[in-house]
């Protein structure tokens, strides 16, 4: 490369303004100085930028194909230079975050965490076994999302962010999916198909105990084996949409809870023990301020 950064900063700056006085005096130097970068500029890349028959210079049409590109350079040493800068401040180089509610209820937050430090990388944990506070317990996240669950390690801070709805469905083929009404007992008869963190610690679930079950580690495995008959499935309303609304899925109406929504808190995780970097401080602060929330059966908000 036979041209200079400072040679494409004062291509873009005559072009930007169009004239080379004026380029000259925002860029404080010389006129002459001005027009011999630009004319070694021209040489270097073989071609003749800038029409200066006119009284005004007006770029040819090389020179207008050529600035696309020497804006782009420009801006990538732009970024280049502000991720050095990074490395010298204070700041975390990555936070980890654990999530277990469907992604689309966090990206309001994490678009503001994108924009705010936009060369912190963020690497999303998938839970161990479905386990989000372990992973924050053991330092491997900083945060976790997760459905609220009882007794948390000492270790574990957490404040509730929210509330999701929880479905229970079938597949359109599957014997329940005909009945108006689903007892205890008719849920008893078949197979369950349940989210392993879940099976047994949530919340109200003793009445899900069944004879057969078959258990998995993510949703999506469950929503796959659900649409394929294979059981019913306790899933969060917000990752079947389309599955509810194409009728793949069909959510079954409990015969004790004919008007009532499953809702299920939404908690925030930290390790009471570990201090938050600036980064940290800043996302905790954005999740808390953040409300998880969606509308229930009858348009109301679950989280004011």
């Amino acid at each position: 490369m036979r041209y200079s950064l400072d040679q494409l900063q004062t291509f873009a700056k005559v072009a930007q303004v169009g004239s080379f006085s004026a380029a000259a005096r925002e860029l404080n130097k010389t006129q002459s100085t001005v027009s011999l970068a630009i004319a070694n500029l021209e040489v270097d890349v073989g071609v003749v930028l800038f029409d200066r028959t006119k009284r005004i210079p007006t770029l040819t049409e090389p020179g207008s194909r050529l600035l696309r590109e020497a804006l782009e350079v420009l801006d990538r040493c732009l970024a280049l230079d502000r991720h050095a800068q990074s490395f010298g401040s204070a700041t975390e180089s990555q936070i980890t975050l654990a999530i277990e509610i469907p992604y689309v209820a966090l990206m309001k937050p994490l678009v503001a965490f994108a924009e705010a430090f936009p060369f912190v990388d963020l690497d999303i944990r998938h839970p161990i076994n479905g386990d989000v506070s372990a992973l924050v317990e053991n330092d491997h996240a900083q945060f976790g999302v997760a459905f609220a669950q009882p007794n948390y390690s000492p270790e574990i801070e957490f404040t509730q962010i929210g509330k999701l709805i929880l479905s229970h469905v079938v597949a359109r083929t599957h014997p329940l999916a005909g009945q108006k009404e689903v007892s205890f007992a008719d849920l008893r008869r078949h197979r369950r198909l349940s989210f392993s963190a879940h099976s047994e610690r949530l919340p109200t679930t003793e009445y899900l105990q069944v004879a057969r079950r078959w258990r998995a580690e993510n949703y999506q495995a469950l929503l796959e084996m659900a649409r394929n008959g294979l059981g019913w499935a306790t899933l969060p309303r917000q990752l079947i949409m389309r599955e509810l609304t194409d009728g793949d899925l069909v959510e079954l109406r409990l015969a004790a809870y004919p008007h009532t929504d499953w809702l299920l808190g939404v908690d925030l995780l930290w390790n009471k023990s570990r201090p938050l970097g600036q980064v940290g401080t800043w996302l905790h602060s954005e999740l808390r301020r953040h409300k998880v929330f969606e509308s229930d059966s009858a348009g109301n908000p679950t989280t004011f």
